[in-house]
């Protein structure tokens, strides 16, 4: 449709509601596009995830809870599909002239208004003191900063909470997580805590459960008034009205929430008048006037609001689908919502569902075939009948295992009512869809309470769910939109069936149902699920494990020989890194050496962490954050020699951004010449091990968290595994080193540590589980050794301990057993394995500074000392920083260059002895060029040479040489059985008499490459004198291979084909590609332009990242210098920079941290393994 034509509507809010009514309208109208939608939100972020906003408080990033990106919204305002406003409150509406005005003084006209304004958290302002400074809410994330911030200038005080519901055990908890205050008590009118969604039995096993955390719950008592120290205001205690008194100096009031009417009541429109308000409207979302609606918890709804995300997004579906589908079908109607609730607050699971009080209030509604008979004759047993109780309830109580269960049927037992559960909540959704769906049981409610599930063990799946039964309450997403979307909307992973259903992006607390029914999709289709490595191999990453151990394969040829579906193949970027994994987990080899460097993922291969202009990160080892003064003043002078951007990471080390490729090595040199080594912070390994200063310095430590976390760190360094390890180590039950945040964490008790595992941040946090209690610190390496080793041994590929204790069979009781009661008796195996890797450290860096052949990889071109600047930098607060991404890709035809260009002529650019060795390395061997002010990318790679333009157009990074190179392999017939555990297969032919030997023609190089399957392979290539009529390779290629091989931009894996230089996973993009030959004179050759011609295509200063460059909207980058992002923020707090005046409630932030330095290596102990008995058996270390 014409955009004159469209209708434009207009929505105000941005929240969980608004943002879920604009996605299902764009989805909708997306054939029509009948309509342009303009947003209107009054908080300063992007639409995020207000459910699980208490998360917020162990990542401090609002990315991390934004629903979608911000480049979603980007996409959407292509033809004004959508545009949307930030920190704009919407002040009136002129509903003849159909006009809303903004605070701003912005007039904006719509054809259809939607008002999604949500709701406030109610604050008593009847109450004495409800003003003082110390007074807050727990709503926004800006209500959840200015708590962190008052928090810190409050450390070591009473923190108190009032209100006992859903809202307030979120807040008690993030006070809680804060780590500021001595006690958070909590404040309950009511007995019980959850009173509005569990009984006083169910409540009090959850008060029980909260204090049991640490967190002090007083009931029955109502605030009388609020306790000040005069002039200030601040907060300093609290009156009850029993007279009864508590001091503290922070309260946050979470008793309530208010909707937010004000603006429709201004302009006329109806609103209730009972309880809180809220807009009035019918079944179809109308408000009193027309064309205007309302949704969400604003909304009143036959003079009921709700408080829960789920009506909320019901309601968005209702009106979505009646503005874009009622033309051609039957409207719908909103109707009376499911308030079932499940959630998980301070770690105890709580859920109720259906009509979870029809025993204390009478059932809402009974089942229509639940109608009683009554007796024919007799008046008594007529009167006895109708006394009868309608509602019986059901009741499971275990102490022991904490978990509680109220189950609600009718009189006769023939139907589920509703109920609530504690502890255990895993019947949750299978119980919520009896009820919605009316069905009579067909088994005994004691069995029904106790868990059995019809079909027995194997019922995972969910296939006992019809297809209508809703399993993400949050969207309504059904089962049935599930396995739609698997088998007809083309989603290959569950990532994907969240993008596309939305399910599993509330609470979350749906996603292993939703994984469960999409694995089962997939299988019904014959595409079985399967955790194999890439297309090269049939294994996943812990058969290779056991696989290359067995066998002591150590190169990707010989894992390719024994293990790949094609023996000749090159691999790819997804094999590739979790092969170098394994070699590293096994024989801790330099990942710098020959035959590994090609492996290693993108910041492995310069031991750094590489940054968006190129230059790379030092994060010293700082073992427990302990340091030295000497050190801090090393780290200084190296950071102001090398101009480096400094800052304290969260993980107790000090991070220096910003090191030229070129420089690296002199910084090792310098760190290591004082003591100290660098360290991973970009690595699958141990990171850090974070510790407080436990009893050496806190008065309520009980044990030495530094000296324990020194001991762990300095123990499992440089340990590589399938993902990283993050440890903590806490000196009390304080946990201020969030150890239970960790892989694995420490917390000191009175007989020792307890051990949590388990345990991550990140985008799917995960609190740890405790594994074993009041361990002896001589105990506590042991059972650590164990339980990491059992996980590299056996987790999947890129898999973090959390998802693997997990998807462990057996989950934790299993880990038990394993690693403390030894069932499959391997302990002793994998304290020796663990044991030989330990003796097996060695300082990656220092090695690379002794070895000149290591140093002298570390420079920018391969062809000569100059060096090019790929970005420009900014002063941001005194340090200097590159500028941000550019907003948009380069997306010029760079591959069509080939034949635009107006003359072209061979040019040698580097000795063909750079590539000695290229044909046995897994990558190949890469080099950059500079040609004028152009960066060229080199490589040879199976007797052949690719040369493409250095620059990947994605972010218009200079860094495709250091990519990783991928083919396709060949159809092959997949094992149906493992390979032989015998040891490595040798060459059948050797290398002399092979006719399918790789032999270059140079004088300066001779390379041979034979296998056992080399007469069979087509992927080998014949090689003969150079032709310079054929271009690409030194020898003469005979037979061709099937594909070309493409490189995987070592940034965001964008995918080129070093052939015809295709993107193959963004059609936007390509790269320019040249001819190359190896010649007689011992030189490669380029088929190149005119310089001056290469230059004006591809020359580093057209294409570096310059100020302006970005998209301001999006990264605070652009012509307004790298503060416009907050230049509205400034304004509003008069913000000046680090030594402006003081307000109220902010301060200015120092960290300080004391950290260890590394401590030496002793002498590398040699240990032996050994294989051992049994078809398949391990080794033994």
């Amino acid at each position: 449709m014409a955009a004159s034509k469209r209708t434009k509507i207009v929505v105000v809010g941005l929240g969980m509601v608004g943002i879920a009514f604009i996605e299902k309208v764009l989805k909708l109208d997306a054939r029509a596009r009948e309509y342009d939608i303009v947003v209107i939100g009054d908080e300063p972020h992007l639409a995020y995830n207000r459910v699980g906003l208490t998360s917020f408080f162990e990542h401090r990033k609002v990315e991390n809870l934004y629903l979608n990106p911000r480049e979603w919204y980007a996409d959407r305002t292509i033809e004004n599909q959508l545009n949307y406003h930030l920190n704009t409150l919407v002040t009136e509406i002129d509903s003849e002239h159909k006009t809303v005005t903004c605070a701003s003084g912005e007039v904006v006209a719509y054809d259809v208004l939607v008002l999604a304004t949500g709701s406030d958290a109610v604050l008593p302002t009847s109450t004495p003191g409800h003003d003082a400074t110390g007074v807050f809410v727990y709503r926004t994330i800006d209500d959840l900063q200015r708590l962190i911030a008052f928090g810190e200038v409050r450390r070591g005080t009473v923190g108190a909470v009032v209100g006992g519901g859903l809202l307030g055990l979120e807040a008690a908890a993030a006070m809680r997580d804060l780590q500021c205050f001595e006690k958070v008590r909590l404040i309950e009118r009511n007995g019980w805590l959850l009173s509005r969604q569990l009984d006083s039995a169910a409540g009090n096993l959850v008060v029980e459960k909260v204090a049991e955390l640490g967190i002090d719950v007083m009931l029955t008592k109502r605030v009388a008034r609020i306790k000040t120290d005069g002039e200030s205001n601040n907060v300093t205690g609290v009156v009850f009205e029993d007279g009864e008194e508590m001091d503290c100096s922070t309260i946050c009031f979470a008793i309530g929430v208010r909707p937010r009417d004000e603006l429709a009541r201004r302009a006329g429109i109806k609103c209730s008048e009972r309880g809180g308000g809220g807009i009035l409207v019918d079944n179809s979302l109308s408000t009193s006037i027309p064309d205007i609606y309302a949704i969400g918890e604003c909304a009143s709804w036959e003079n009921q609001t709700f408080g829960l995300i789920a009506p909320g997004v019901e309601m968005a579906d209702v009106l979505s689908f009646n503005l874009t589908q009622a033309k051609l079908h039957q409207p719908r109607s909103f109707k009376r919502p499911d308030l079932s609730t499940k959630l998980k607050l301070l770690g105890v699971d709580v859920a109720s569902f259906g009509d979870f009080f029809a025993d204390r209030d009478g059932p809402s509604s009974l089942p229509a075939r639940a109608a009683r008979k009554k007796p024919s004759s007799g008046e008594k047993e007529k009167e006895k009948e109708e006394s009868a109780p309608q509602v019986q309830a059901l009741v499971y109580k275990d102490p022991f295992a904490h978990v509680y269960k109220k189950y609600l049927f009718t009189a006769d037992g023939k139907f589920l009512l509703g109920g609530m559960m504690i502890g255990d909540t895993s019947d949750y959704i299978k119980l919520v869809a009896t009820v919605k769906g009316q069905k009579e049981l067909d088994m005994p409610p004691s069995q029904l309470i106790l868990g059995a599930r019809k079909g027995g063990d194997n019922d995972d799946g969910g296939d006992d769910l019809d297809d209508d039964t809703q399993i993400c309450s949050c969207h309504n997403v059904s089962k049935g939109d599930v396995v739609k979307a698997a088998k007809e909307g083309g989603c290959k992973s569950v990532g994907e069936v969240k993008a596309c259903t939305k399910a599993g992006t509330g609470c979350g607390g749906c996603v292993p149902l939703v994984t469960s029914i999409f694995n089962r999709a997939m299988r019904d289709l014959g595409a079985e699920v399967k955790n194999y490595v890439c297309a090269h191999f049939d294994y996943s990453r812990a058969d290779l494990y056991h696989i290359v151990a067995a066998k002591r394969l150590t190169t990707l040829a010989e894992v390719m020989r024994e293990a790949g579906n094609d023996a000749a193949a090159e691999g790819c970027e997804a094999c590739k890194p979790v092969l170098g994994s394994i070699f590293a987990s096994l024989w801790n080899k330099h990942v710098m050496s020959r035959p590994l460097h090609g492996l290693q993922e993108t910041n492995d291969r310069y031991l750094g962490n590489i940054q968006r202009n190129g230059t790379y990160s030092v994060v010293p080892r700082v073992s427990a954050g302990e340091i030295l003064p000497e050190h801090l003043i090393v780290l200084g002078e190296v950071a102001k020699q090398y101009n480096l951007y400094t800052k304290i990471t969260g993980g107790q080390r000090i991070d220096l951004f910003g090191a030229k490729r070129q420089d690296l090595v002199d910084i090792w040199r310098r760190l290591g010449d004082s003591g100290m080594e660098s360290g991973h912070a970009y690595a699958k390994s141990l990171r850090t091990v974070k510790s407080c200063v436990g009893s050496t310095w806190c008065r309520y430590g009980v044990g030495d968290s530094v000296g324990m976390a020194v001991r762990v760190e300095e123990r499992y360094k440089s340990i590589r595994a399938p993902h990283k390890i993050k440890g903590g180590v806490s000196g009390c039950v304080r946990e201020c080193a969030e150890a239970q945040s960790k892989d694995f964490g420490l917390i000191a008790t009175e007989k020792g540590f307890n051990i949590f595992v388990g345990g991550n941040g990140g985008a799917t946090p995960r609190h740890a589980d405790l594994l074993a209690k009041d361990v002896p610190p001589s105990e506590v390496i042991p059972i650590l050794d164990r339980y990491l080793m059992f996980y590299i041994r056996t987790a999947d590929k890129l898999q973090r301990t959390a998802r693997w204790l997990e998807g462990l069979p057996g989950g934790l009781a299993y880990l038990k057993a394993v690693v403390l009661d030894d069932r499959l008796g391997i302990c002793a195996s994998l304290e020796a394995q663990m044991q030989e890797l330990v003796d097996s450290f060695f300082d990656e860096w220092a090695e690379a500074v002794r070895d000149p052949a290591t140093a002298s990889r570390f420079r920018q071109f391969a062809n000569t000392a100059e060096t090019l600047e790929t970005a420009e930098t900014e002063v941001d607060r005194g340090q200097t920083r590159p500028v941000f991404w550019p907003a948009a890709p380069a997306t010029d035809d760079f591959a069509g260059l080939r034949g635009r260009w107006s003359s072209v002529a061979w040019q040698p650019v580097i000795e063909a002895s750079y590539f000695a060795g290229a044909d046995d390395a897994p990558n190949g061997i890469s080099a950059t060029i500079k040609r004028g002010d152009t960066q060229l990318a080199l490589w040879r790679v199976r007797g052949r040479y690719y040369a493409t333009q250095q620059m990947c157009p994605h972010k218009r990074t200079f860094a495709l040489s250091e990519g990783l190179i991928g083919q396709d392999i060949l159809p092959a017939t997949p094992p149906t059985t493992p390979p032989s555990l015998s040891p490595p297969s040798s060459p059948s032919v050797s290398s002399a008499d092979s006719p399918l030997a790789v032999r270059t023609a140079a004088t300066t190089t001779s390379t041979t490459s034979t296998t056992s399957t080399a007469a069979t392979s087509p992927l080998l290539t014949r090689t003969s004198t150079p032709d310079p009529k054929q271009p690409n390779s030194t020898p003469s290629p005979s037979p061709s291979p099937p594909s070309n091989p493409w490189v995987s931009c070592p940034y965001h894996k964008r995918n080129f084909d070093l052939g015809t230089g295709s993107c193959a996973n963004d059609s936007a993009l390509s790269i320019a590609v040249f001819a190359a030959e190896e010649r007689p004179d011992g030189l490669v050759y380029l088929e190149l332009p005119p310089v001056a011609e290469l230059d004006a295509a591809l020359g580093t200063t057209r294409w570096k990242v310059r100020k302006g460059d970005s998209n301001p909207m999006s990264s605070g980058s652009g012509s307004g210098g790298p503060d416009a992002a907050f230049a509205e923020l400034d304004r509003k707090i008069e913000f000046k920079g680090r030594r402006a005046k003081k307000v109220v409630g902010v301060r200015p932030f120092a960290g300080t941290t004391a950290v260890a330095a590394a401590a030496g290596a002793g002498p590398v102990k040699k240990t032996t393994m050994m294989a051992v008995g049994g078809c398949g058996a391990a080794p033994e270390w």
